[in-house]
């Protein structure tokens, strides 16, 4: 996974590039009617049932827009909310809070849409040895914030990119000739560029779990679109030799069945690209 680092690098980005975009040469609206020198309070004010998200990020923007505004969190990342809560308080320049006000709105919403999508995938799998993972199925320049409310919901974060796992799927299998030939020379590679990365294989039926165990050092073993039994075979076909994880379609209706045949992880893409925004505002205090 990424360093702490390297995170905090794509949270600025993502930022500096959400001001870019919506606020460009200025925000007129504001700079019309509003004086400079106002000042005001704003509350954020939930509209909806489930897990708040984006608390921190939150203040991350307000910072970048105006480091003298002031938030008072009443409600922190991670907590059930409910229609009528106030999530948190922002005070200073009534300019800076209009600036901000998208940005966070855009980001919270998306954000606390998912940590409540991914706590309900948790909850389901209670009294269970799996953990729910996420995928790279994410929203282009925003995965940072959306597998951070994946972390806030309860989930487990996957491998961030390309380059922070190895994950062989059917097309790098069948490119390659074949499961035995994609391990063989993704291992060379890692060995001829130095490089530490740990290496996950996708298995397309049982036939492909027995040919994959026959390599070392294989950190996960996807299990990908079987059914409950064959599951089941091929969690006891891997054993202890590797991590175990299903994925392929599974939701809310199938995950607790398929936590049972004993796998480590299931990964979800829904839990990021199948979701409806939480209803939240930003409203200005008389």
């Amino acid at each position: 996974m990424i360093s702490e680092k390297q995170f905090q690098t794509e949270l600025d980005l993502i930022i500096k590039n959400a001001i870019r975009e919506d606020v460009g040469d200025g925000d007129h609206s504001s700079l019309a009617c509003i004086p400079e020198t106002a000042t005001g309070k704003a509350k954020l004010l939930v509209k909806d049932n489930g897990v708040i998200a984006g608390v921190e990020f939150a203040k991350m923007i307000f910072n970048q827009v105006d480091n003298n505004l002031i938030v008072e969190t009443l409600i922190n990342d991670g907590e059930t909310v409910k229609y009528g809560d106030v999530v948190f308080y922002v005070s200073g320049s009534s300019q800076s809070i209009l600036k901000a006000e998208r940005l966070v709105l855009n980001a919270m919403q998306r954000m606390s849409a998912i940590a409540t999508k991914t706590r309900q995938f948790v909850d389901l799998l209670k009294g269970t040895k799996t953990k729910v993972l996420d995928t790279r199925k994410t929203t282009l320049g925003i995965r940072a914030i959306e597998k951070w409310a994946v972390k806030i919901g309860g989930g487990v974060n996957h491998r961030f990119a390309l380059y922070d796992m190895i994950m062989l799927k059917d097309n790098h299998i069948d490119f390659a000739g074949g499961i035995t030939n994609a391990i063989k020379k993704t291992q060379q590679y890692l060995k001829d560029n130095n490089k530490d990365l740990k290496i996950i294989v996708e298995a397309r039926d049982l036939s492909e779990i027995k040919e994959i165990l026959k390599s070392d050092n294989i950190y996960r073993i996807l299990i990908d679109n079987f059914d409950y039994d064959d599951t089941k075979k091929a969690v006891a076909l891997i054993g202890d030799k590797c991590q175990t994880e299903s994925s392929g379609g599974i939701n809310e209706k199938t995950i607790r069945k398929y936590a049972e045949c004993g796998v480590d992880y299931i990964s979800s893409g829904a839990l990021t690209h199948s979701v409806y925004n939480m209803d939240l505002s930003l409203k200005a205090i008389s």
